[in-house]
């Protein structure tokens, strides 16, 4: 790939990773004229609005004729909402496709290619971790279930809260601001009742310059009722009963479309989740202070021996302020 296809295709990532389209999938385009000067730029907003490529190509007008579209996933073969991505480059005369992976919706599935390929335009593929765009996107084309990230705000010796109930704050003002990016990245937000109870959450993101876009709380509850003056009644909640089947209360979450899942709690929720090899990756923040006793610990349940215990990958370890963010996925 030339070091302008490079480009483009990181100018057409940073698009489709600015958009909330799920159960769509993060797409971004660019389109590049017959000298390779960019001239259109599309992302997908969501369902039923245009699709990235159609966006970009409506940009660049007759300059796309004999130019380069590059994509970061497989334009559509199929007739949704919109029509098919592969008509809108077929019609707009571009020579070449250069698309970052195939899409896993059985739907196209690399048909888009070939139908491409089969007009006579030149096909370039993989080309990028598109993956890493939208990987919620591409794990419930694959199992049918949202993306669960797992975050937890816990002390150096692994408390969530004291006996009391109190938890806030165990981290400090960056901490805390870079978990309401990680709920900006979210369509969904779920807690178990017991959360709701406790602390009355909003569940939602306040940073000064947040977009706008609020992932839906998705609350579990058991046998405790939630409270009428709730404030995440505001919000528009999903509310399930835990009494089912963990796979399928987050299928039903998949089926509304959110896609990207952060649950934040509590205790229960997340030894269930544990315990059923839900969670896809973790996300803990350790404040800087020590508990010195027993609390309230991430997991409900006793640690019975160590060979109980699940390795991870720890895939980083970020400083934040006085406190520190470790990423990992579960082995």
């Amino acid at each position: 790939m030339t070091s302008r296809w490079d480009e483009a295709m990181h100018g057409a990532a940073e698009l489709a990773r600015a958009t909330h389209p799920h159960p769509n999938p993060k797409v971004g385009a660019v389109v590049l004229d017959a000298s390779g000067e960019v001239v259109g730029r599309g992302s997908h907003a969501g369902p039923g609005s245009p699709h990235a490529e159609v966006v970009a190509l409506s940009a660049a007008g007759d300059r796309a004729r004999h130019g380069t579209v590059v994509v970061t996933l497989e334009p559509c073969i199929h007739q949704g909402r919109t029509p098919p991505c592969v008509d809108a480059l077929l019609a707009a005369g571009v020579a070449r496709v250069v698309v970052g992976a195939t899409d896993p919706d059985p739907r196209v599935q690399g048909r888009g290619l070939d139908r491409l390929r089969e007009a006579g335009l030149e096909v370039v593929t993989d080309v990028a971790p598109a993956e890493s765009i939208d990987p919620a996107y591409f794990h419930h084309r694959r199992t049918g279930l949202p993306l669960v990230t797992l975050k937890l705000a816990v002390t150096l010796d692994g408390q969530v809260a004291a006996a009391d109930g109190t938890s806030q704050w165990i981290t400090g003002p960056e901490a805390r601001a870079d978990a309401h990016r990680l709920r900006a990245e979210a369509d969904a937000v779920m807690v178990g009742a017991g959360t709701v109870i406790a602390d009355d959450p909003l569940l939602d993101v306040r940073l000064p310059d947040h977009d706008g876009f609020q992932p839906r709380p998705v609350i579990v509850v058991g046998g405790r009722p939630l409270p009428a003056d709730a404030r995440i009644w505001t919000r528009d909640p999903l509310v399930i009963d835990q009494g089912a089947d963990l796979t399928e209360i987050l299928r039903l979450v998949a089926n509304e479309g959110l896609l990207a899942l952060l649950v934040e709690g509590g205790p229960r929720l997340a030894h269930s989740l544990w315990a059923g090899n839900l969670v896809n990756r973790g996300v803990f923040y350790f404040g800087a202070m020590v508990a010195g006793g027993y609390g309230r610990s991430p997991f409900e349940g006793v640690w019975s021996t160590l060979e109980k215990a699940r390795p991870v990958t720890v895939n980083a370890v970020t400083r934040l302020g006085g406190d520190f963010r470790v990423d990992f996925t579960p082995a």
